[in-house]
């Protein structure tokens, strides 16, 4: 059995590894954004104040978890390196994948409560979205984490993304089957379909981590030890005294209200988020009353499925751009593009089907594909702390956490805002029992030449307005970021300088 292990190991580079952890996230994560909502309304039948307890609560908890558990993690971090024992590279990268082993699975499992009605549906609903969410945070601060500790140069950490964003396209295939699964009248087929993905994610979370841990191990360890066994023993070493006070959670707290460039990043961040879980929770609503008819299901199907696929993709080709042009500028670029293809599409008007496609599946593409470059922004952030704080070591989890405190409740704003508009500028309510032209009977004809459903004209406007608002609000906070360029590079210089000895070299492992 060891030599097989051995043997699987061989075969497989650390990078790919890291990147396999992506796939078995995104095959869940990507049904669970798509359906959860249409599950409970249509299927489960909540009622519209359950709806929204249930996403107020999860908006609470969705935002305090990360930081939570990222503070659980990395405090012993937080102190500078003379505050005593030093924690090593190795050490923490061991600790969290000791944590993905475990949490994993739990994370698999909690993605089956979902597709079983097993209490009443406002109550099923709340706990459903805490459970499964922090599971997701668990396992996502983590992996995350591990971008920024396994290495510290562009480059390296643009060959871990490159290896995260092919096994998130292969992990979006599962949009493509699920279309066929799907039937708010019959679910046990869905069920069926979900048990299998939550089974092949966990046998793949245990033996990735499995492995990883056990490469980590033997080829890593030892030779650090050696390395430290020299340096102990090196003439003139002492060891270090005088222990600072731990750093306190108000204090880091205080420091990151003095770091601009995460100030800046959260508030454009906290707009992406929002914008990319609009798209996702709206997508299939937008193809039923933009485009069901004047499409088949089968092309619905495709466009929904490659509307997943294709940001994953592409992002293999942003990233090819990042290393020549710098993260910074790629981001920017895919901001002006979202405004500009927004505003055609707006000039151009909602009869134009074809055009219609094309711009709401290159909408999903553009602003997904931005938010795949985002966790390279963080990383060089975790640098910058790491730095001008003067961490033992980066606290790599618990600034992902932070991040994640100011901007996951556009999660939760996405569904409610979006909801609200809808009601507001079209007269529809989703959760209305009756038939959607039932609703629409009372709701004026629209002042328009081409005798547009109202319904329709409102899913257009919204479809147009939220990625031109989100798009000049980004580029005006993206303007004042600043760690990019020659800043960024010393940055890194600096903190290579300061962990020099305890830095994993991915391709040494």
């Amino acid at each position: 059995m060891g030599r097989r292990v051995w043997s699987w190991q061989s075969v497989f580079s650390t990078a790919v590894l890291y990147g396999s952890l992506a796939l078995f996230i995104s095959i869940l994560h990507n049904v669970f954004l798509l359906y959860y909502v249409q599950t409970f309304v249509s299927v489960y039948k909540i009622d519209k104040v359950s709806f929204w307890i249930g996403e107020t609560v999860f908006l609470i908890w969705n935002s305090l978890n990360d930081p939570l558990f990222g503070w659980l993690s990395d405090r012993s971090f937080l102190s500078s390196p003379q505050s005593g024992s030093q924690i090593t590279s190795p050490e923490v990268v061991l600790k969290r994948l000791k944590a993905l082993s475990t949490n994993g699975p739990l994370f698999s499992l909690s993605f089956l409560a979902f597709w079983v009605a097993w209490a009443s549906p406002g109550l099923q609903f709340l706990l459903c979205l805490c459970l499964y969410d922090g599971f997701l945070t668990m396992v996502d601060l983590h992996h995350s984490a591990l971008l920024a500790d396994l290495a510290v140069s562009a480059a390296d950490r643009t060959r871990l993304n490159f290896h995260c964003s092919v096994f998130s396209a292969l992990g979006s295939f599962s949009v493509f089957l699920s279309y066929s699964f799907w039937d708010r009248e019959d679910f046990y087929s869905f069920r069926i379909f979900c048990v299998t993905l939550a089974a092949f994610s966990i046998l793949g979370f245990f033996l990735v981590s499995r492995l990883l841990r056990q490469r980590f191990q033997k080829e890593v360890l030892p030779k650090l030890d050696e390395a430290q066994t020299l340096k102990d023993l090196s003439v003139g070493h002492a060891p270090l005294t005088h222990p600072e006070k731990p750093v306190t959670i108000g204090q880091y707290i205080k420091q990151l209200s003095q770091h601009k460039n995460f100030l800046w990043f959260v508030s454009m961040n906290l707009i992406q988020v929002f914008h990319c879980h609009f798209n996702s929770n709206f997508f299939p609503l937008f193809l039923e009353h933009l485009l069901s008819d004047n499409i088949s299901a089968s092309t619905g199907s495709i466009l929904l499925g490659i509307s997943y696929v294709a940001p994953h993709l592409n992002n293999l080709y942003f990233l090819t751009l990042c290393q020549r042009y710098g993260v910074y500028q790629v981001i920017r670029w895919l901001f002006m593009v979202k405004l500009g293809l927004s505003v055609a599409m707006l000039l151009a008007g909602a009869d134009h089907i074809y055009l219609l496609c094309i711009f709401i599946a290159s909408n999903r593409v553009f602003t997904e594909g931005t938010c795949k470059l985002l966790k390279l922004v963080i990383t060089d952030l975790v640098d910058e702390d790491f730095v001008v704080n003067k961490r033992q070591q980066a606290a790599s989890a618990l600034l992902f956490g932070m991040v994640a405190l100011v901007t996951k409740p556009g999660q939760t704003f996405a569904p409610l805002i979006g909801t609200w508009l809808l009601c507001a500028y079209t007269g529809y309510d989703i959760f209305e029992r009756e038939p959607v032209k039932d609703s629409l009977a009372s709701v004026p004809d629209v002042a328009s030449g081409s005798g547009t459903p109202p319904l329709r004209l409102g899913c257009f406007y919204m479809v147009v307005f939220v990625p031109i608002t989100c798009a000049l609000l980004q580029l005006a906070a993206w303007s004042r970021f600043t760690l990019h360029g020659r800043k960024l590079q010393g940055i890194k210089t600096l903190r290579q300088g300061a962990q020099h000895g305890h830095l994993i070299d991915v391709k040494a492992i």
